[in-house]
């Protein structure tokens, strides 16, 4: 985050932000009791601090298919390579290094189960990679 922090009314922006990045910002001036002009500079403030990191889209086209990978990294490899190279690859959505049994939480996306296979057949090919545990998600709550 860049050491900024964030005061109620950023944690308000945010909010609706992540409930419909679409809303304008007069709309969320008025959400907000603040002008235009002032959620368009905290956007923006937001943005080259880091606390925004990316916008992004989520779609409905056509069937889709997610898996969750859980992915072991050998010790003699650093987790951050193996991180960066995902990011690299078709049909990974989201990288978390994590704690606990697992090193890597990699979110797979594809148009079907065969799509999804195909890049954890990928993935486990990479060198560094000791062991994977994948699950396929049967339905997105949120």
């Amino acid at each position: 985050m860049n050491g900024r922090t964030i005061d109620q009314i950023d944690e308000k922006l945010l909010s609706i932000l992540r409930e419909d990045a679409r809303k304008s910002f007069v709309e969320i001036a008025k959400e907000v009791n603040l002008s235009e002009a002032a959620i368009r500079r905290r956007v923006s403030n937001l943005t080259k601090s880091g606390v925004i990191s990316r916008f992004t889209i989520e779609t409905n086209i056509g069937p889709q298919a997610n898996a969750i990978s859980l992915l072991s990294v050998n010790p003699g490899f650093p987790t951050a390579d193996i991180s960066n190279r995902l990011k690299r690859m078709k049909g990974v959505d989201s990288i978390f290094e994590i704690t606990g049994e697992y090193d890597i939480a990699v979110i797979v996306t594809g148009s079907n189960i065969a799509e999804i296979n195909g890049t954890i057949d990928e993935i486990r090919k990479l060198s560094g990679i000791d062991d994977t545990n994948t699950v396929v998600v049967l339905k997105v709550v949120r």
